[in-house]
């Protein structure tokens, strides 16, 4: 395994559920260490590197979120059982029989499986409905309460899908748990990389917030904090290249390249900045797809509404299977995404950055 994917298994095998992102934290700092003048960290957890082209020009950030969609727990019944409650958004078709860890205050993983009143016993009618989520359990394989506390489970506990980052027999598909928004986090990694040696015109800030998975809360004290002129939130899109999806639910393909979001429910982006985004990528020769999402937004939903407000746009990979226990990415979108952010980046000199806001 090459160091590209050795860091994406890394990413992705992380803990890193909203409010509890150490783990991915950590990682983040460990990559962008080498490549970074400082970092900058906000009360809640976001981290940043800086990178300084020029010292007076316009300041960027480029931003993943560490969160992972996953859940939390709130309950233990006396048999051993664990009731819990969804940590973003989740469909509850996707839960019953999956794996998922309960993570301790030690940092131990401890497996299970959540289950729920088998169909056996219900009613023809109660079958054919999805079973809500406060009606499921997490069966860690325990006999007590008191087990389950000698164990050190506890209320609060966090609980993340189980499944290992995998390489696909197609070697450019990619799956794992969470790469909404661990992809986003390496993008951020690997613009640091290369801005290091090629800079930007500006201060760039580059890394990944926390809590967007639960109303995009990271953003706003990034922002805050970093004071950026323009924002770039890195993150994952929808693809509408599987069976039954219609072009009115998803424009974009895997393989097809960086998804350029010009609308979603939280943004609409600014035009000036669509276009040079565009310019950007066929001056490049880099694989784009316009493409929107209404029922949905990202941190550039609150970057742009940040102090007087700001350009902000948010470049995403097309995932299969988001907000599931796995999904998949192509590896050419992550590259175009990383080319694109890096080719963005550097035009944004004092001139763009004031024709983007005078549009």
């Amino acid at each position: 395994m090459n160091e590209s994917l050795h860091m994406l298994k890394r990413l992705t095998d992380a803990t890193g559920v909203p409010g509890n992102e150490g783990e991915v934290r950590s990682l983040m700092r460990e990559y962008l260490e080498p490549h970074v003048e400082s970092f900058e960290q906000d009360g809640l957890g976001s981290l940043f590197g800086r990178v300084t082209g020029d010292a007076d020009g316009p300041r960027v950030m480029i931003a993943g979120h560490m969160d992972e969609v996953g859940f939390m727990v709130t309950r233990i019944e006396e048999g051993g059982f664990l009731r819990f409650q969804a940590l973003g958004g989740w469909w509850n078709q996707v839960l019953l029989a999956q794996r998922m860890d309960v993570v301790t205050r030690s940092g131990e993983k401890i497996p299970g499986v959540i289950g729920a009143k088998p169909p056996h016993v219900l009613p023809m009618e109660a079958r054919k409905k999805p079973v809500e989520i406060k009606d499921m359990f997490l069966d860690i394989g325990a006999t007590s309460k008191e087990q389950v506390a000698e164990w050190g489970i506890r209320p609060g506990d966090t609980v993340v899908p189980h499944c290992e980052f995998t390489v696909m027999k197609n070697e450019d598909f990619l799956m794992a748990k969470a790469w909404d928004n661990r992809i986003g986090c390496a993008i951020a990694i690997e613009a640091a990389k290369r801005l290091k040696e090629d800079q930007a015109p500006g201060v760039v800030f580059t890394g990944a917030t926390v809590q967007e998975e639960v109303g995009l809360r990271g953003a706003v004290t990034a922002a805050n904090m970093l004071k950026p002129d323009v924002a770039i939130a890195v993150d994952t899109g929808i693809p509408g290249d599987t069976p039954g999806m219609t072009a009115a639910e998803g424009l974009s393909k895997l393989g097809e390249g960086v998804q350029v979001i010009f609308f979603d429910a939280t943004t609409i982006t600014n035009p000036r900045l669509i276009d040079l985004i565009v310019d950007v990528a066929k001056e490049n020769d880099i694989k784009y797809q316009l493409d929107l999402t209404p029922g949905g937004g990202t941190d550039a939903g609150r970057f742009h509404l940040s102090g007087i407000g700001m350009p902000a746009v948010a470049l995403t990979v097309p995932v299969r299977y988001l907000h599931t226990n796995v999904s998949i990415i192509h590896k050419a979108d992550y590259e175009a995404a990383v080319e694109l952010v890096v080719a963005l980046t550097k035009r944004l000199d004092d001139k763009t950055v004031q024709w983007l806001k005078e549009g």
